[in-house]
């Protein structure tokens, strides 16, 4: 059970990782074969990007889990008590509009994607583009997360004074 808990924890970076392991992995072959072999796999360059797209959206959506995205948080720094928490419970409203924003765009953006076929293995272009959806997607729920567990913070201040 641990072990599961710690799986889903930690899904986002363990995906990520997986995903960039595969695009490195699948580089270093393609160039191992066109260096000494005098060929090339021709999916690999269109797989290995696929895969440098997840990792690339799936690591922004670890870094916005534990919250060690870049970010602007001056004016909440610069707040003490109840209002530092308050500008943050606005921010985080503002950032659930935006991700949900990006994540509805993603949306319209796979449902006209799949009709457009990769290059080289004429596969649905759903197959990456599905990664702009599911990373906002995930962003927007733990700004609700993040939301949530700031008004929580509000409540209990206000009881406390």
């Amino acid at each position: 059970m641990e072990k599961i808990k710690k799986f889903f924890n930690y899904f986002e970076e363990i995906c990520a990782g997986s995903f960039l392991i595969a695009t490195t992995v699948l580089v270093i072959i393609n160039v191992f074969t066109r260096y000494f072999l005098k060929t090339a796999i021709y999916w690999s360059e269109e797989v290995a990007t696929g895969c440098f797209v997840w990792s690339v959206f799936l690591g922004a959506t670890a870094a916005y889990k534990r919250k060690i995205h870049v970010s602007v948080d001056m004016i909440v720094n610069l707040a003490k008590g109840k209002m530092r928490i308050f500008i943050a419970c606005i921010m985080d409203l503002l950032l659930i509009l935006v991700n949900g924003y990006i994540a509805y765009m993603a949306l319209r953006y796979v449902k006209v994607s799949h009709v457009k076929p990769t290059p080289v293995l004429g596969i649905s272009s759903v197959c990456i583009s599905a990664s702009i959806l599911i990373a906002f997607t995930l962003m927007t729920v733990y700004s609700v997360k993040f939301f949530i567990f700031d008004f929580i913070k509000i409540t209990k201040q206000g009881d406390t004074q």
